[in-house]
């Protein structure tokens, strides 16, 4: 098959990103290792594009001949994606390095698709490098493709045709016979067989479109293969497009209603998502994801959402993280969410509906070894109007679920344009969901951590202790909303943050605790980033030393509008998120050991601070039948990458004390019982303390963190 270097401007729908320079770079004196490189650089371009395979999903390979550790005598490898893993991200690691000739030998004993899941253990003993990743499921379908480079995509244009009523009819039309066609069946042995066969009785051909799947594709160089894949892809979405446009019925049967402007759609959102989180986590703490993206309003604004929505997707990889169906909200994009209850007595049915269905789609679909009944609520939930939440065990997992049922929109949209979407039929359904290497994959993976599914709001979080903390909670599993009320010192967290954490860890928002306007956008945005949240931790402060003499009433009220008023408007406004969850809370003070020491030059800051620790008392006797715990963390001296310290505070504090600037961390050290600087680290690790678990049952306790200073004893 002849392959010539394209115009990168002739692709519409899908994007070029070879880069003949950065290819040469990969240039090795072994050949083998060279190919496998370029597998890498072509599966990371591929895995670039959305419209061509989702987060996770696809996967690539390439034959090349390599020695045999043993005999030192020439043999072909397959390098090919390992389990789990993503193409746009993976590195030479996530691959999998096996011998094709005991790869084909495996065919000498397969025992037939009954007994196709005992194959998966042997691919073990085709391994060729012990370092590789271990093996997945679709090994086979690329060892049996004669083919030197191949991709397995499962791209929205091609898989809308493979969706269709009609989709091997079309396949066969639109490419004249040069992509071959193999109907649904569940990756495996068995299907890797039934593609060699197509091969074998359709020579020539320059890729297959699996049913309802996905696409294969295959050229003799790396290069080859890419653009032999982008341009099958390039074509099928030319033909969706083309009609789009002449279908004899509007897309999706036309608009049913119309969008809220973006605002309004944002503040209903906003309103509404923690009482879908406590729903949704029913049986486990969930994490929430938003978006109003225009391809989702199109589909959940039309005629046709009712018929489609309950169909589900037909691709495995989508259906794997969307689940057999979404939920409609039995809401209107203008209807008032203010009454929290009378909102939970509309949605409870709906609910409790879907969880039924799903309890007897697994009751029905079920074999005597599947495994028992996962969690039954939705993790799909669609708002006419208003746009689509997801619900999973943390934010990345949210997130990618939410672009996974936007590519089965796109599909549906396509089929339906050009056909007739089918999806998958529910056995097939349930036994790619509890199929048992599925499971045992779950088995495997990593424990959850301590904070996992909680999502925490820490004001003041941009530096000091509240960055320290944010990132002790981020460590331990937590989604964490960095807010401060210096922008460019937000900014630079925000930086930080992201290049540690990732994208879907965190969001930074600008607050400024005395405006209730300020506090109120800050819990907005943490319910459309997050789906809500479950703790908060007031640590904004300022401090402001001066004999009585010499303080001002603007002093006064800055120091009490910050430290207490603050902390009651974000408590306050984080309770009402949390009932709305009705999943109880966490509430941790940062205050000081001020709160309880009388000390020379601090009237207002000091005062101001025994107001905070006796509202957390009054909170935590009020909170408690909500499950909402109150805690006060009280430090001391806490002056590494503190703003409160690289001001008059300190100049203050060391006139008091009669020694220099310089001289206070180790004059506050020498005072402690255990003669310690306090870092923020050790705030933040009294704050994990107390919301890790191991301490569910207090409330109402102060935890001393200033090395021991003994007038500051509670008791």
């Amino acid at each position: 098959m002849q392959i010539s270097a394209p115009n990168p401007t002739t692709f519409k729908h899908v994007s070029y990103l070879w880069d003949d320079a950065k290819a040469a770079e990969l240039a090795s004196d072994d050949p083998s290792d060279r190919e496998v490189a370029l597998l890498v650089y072509r599966s990371n371009l591929l895995g670039a594009d959305l419209r061509l395979t989702n987060y996770g999903g696809g996967n690539t390979s390439c034959k090349v001949m390599s020695p045999d550790p043993l005999t030192g005598q020439s043999t072909e490898v397959m390098w090919v994606k390992g389990s789990g893993g993503d193409l746009g991200t993976m590195k030479r690691s996530g691959l999998a390095a096996l011998y094709m000739e005991r790869l084909n030998n495996l065919k000498r004993i397969y025992r037939g698709l009954e007994f196709e899941d005992e194959m998966v253990g042997l691919f073990n003993h085709c391994i060729y490098d012990l370092a590789s990743k271990a093996p997945s499921i679709d090994t086979p379908l690329h060892a049996f493709l004669p083919y030197k480079h191949i991709d397995h995509l499962h791209p929205d244009a091609a898989i809308a045709i493979a969706a269709a009523k009609n989709g091997k009819a079309i396949t066969q039309e639109l490419f004249d016979g040069q992509i071959g066609w193999v109907d649904w069946q569940r990756p495996g042995f068995d299907l890797g067989l039934k593609l060699e066969q197509c091969v074998r009785e359709n020579p020539g051909i320059r890729g297959i479109m699996l049913g309802s799947h996905g696409l294969f594709t295959w050229g003799d160089t790396a290069y080859d293969s890419y653009i032999n894949t982008l341009e099958v892809i390039e074509k099928c979405a030319e033909y969706l497009e083309e009609n789009y446009g002449t279908a004899s019925r509007a897309v999706f049967g036309g608009a049913a209603l119309q969008s809220l402007e973006p605002a309004a759609r944002r503040s209903q959102a906003a309103q509404l998502a923690p009482v879908l989180r406590g729903l949704c986590s029913s049986q486990t703490r969930m994490v929430g994801h938003f978006t109003d993206d225009e391809r989702v309003l199109e589909f959940i604004n039309s005629n046709d959402l009712g018929r489609l929505a309950p169909m589900g997707t037909s691709c495995p990889d989508h259906f794997l993280r969307t689940k057999i169906s979404p939920l409609v909200l039995p809401l209107s994009a203008n209807d008032d969410l203010s009454d929290t209850q009378a909102l939970k007595e509309r949605l409870n049915p709906a609910f409790e509906e879907y969880r039924t269905m799903y309890r007897e789609y697994y009751d029905t679909c079920k074999h005597p070894n599947s495994p028992a009944i996962r969690d039954a609520n939705p993790v799909v939930l669609l708002y006419p109007g208003v746009g689509m939440f997801t619900f999973a065990k943390d934010k990345q997992t949210a997130r990618v679920a939410a672009e996974f049922y936007i590519n089965a929109i796109n599909v549906m949209k396509g089929a339906e344009a050009i056909s007739e979407y089918t999806s998958l039929p529910r056995q097939e359904a349930f036994d790619i969901e509890y199929w048992l290497l599925e499971e045992a994959k779950l088995q495997r993976m990593p424990k959850p951590k301590p904070l996992s599914g909680r999502v925490a709001l820490i004001t003041g979080s941009a530096g000091g202790i509240g960055k320290a903390i944010a990132k002790r909670f981020a460590d331990e599993g937590a989604c964490v909303i960095v807010t401060d009320n210096d922008p460019e010192r937000l900014t630079e967290a925000d930086d930080e943050f992201r290049q540690q954490y990732g994208k879907d860890t965190h969001t930074g928002v600008s607050i400024d605790v005395t405006q209730g306007d300020s506090i109120r956008a800050a819990y907005q945005a943490a319910s459309l980033a997050f789906g809500g949240v479950d703790l908060v931790v007031n640590c904004a402060g300022i401090s402001i030393s001066k004999p009585l003499e010499e303080h001002t009433e603007k002093d006064w009220d800055l120091l009490y509008d910050i430290l207490v008023k603050g902390q009651f408007m974000v408590t306050q406004a984080g309770v009402e998120v949390m009932r709305k969850q009705d999943s109880g809370g966490d509430v941790i003070n940062i205050v000081s050991k001020n709160a309880l020491v009388s000390g020379p030059n601090n009237a207002g800051y000091g005062s101001a601070k025994a107001a905070q620790l006796h509202l957390s008392r009054l909170n935590a006797a009020e909170l408690g039948k909500d499950h909402i715990r109150v805690n006060v963390v009280n430090p001391d001296a806490v002056i590494a990458d503190s703003k409160i310290w690289a001001g008059a505070w300190a100049e203050g504090r060391a006139k008091a004390y009669g020694v220099s600037v310089e001289e206070l961390p180790a004059y506050y050290a020498k005072r402690t019982l255990l003669g310690e600087v306090i870092l923020p680290d050790d705030i933040a690790n009294a704050c994990f303390a107390l919301v890790g678990g191991l301490l569910n049952k207090s409330t109402g306790n102060v935890v001393n963190v200033d090395g021991g200073v003994a007038m500051a004893f509670v008791r």
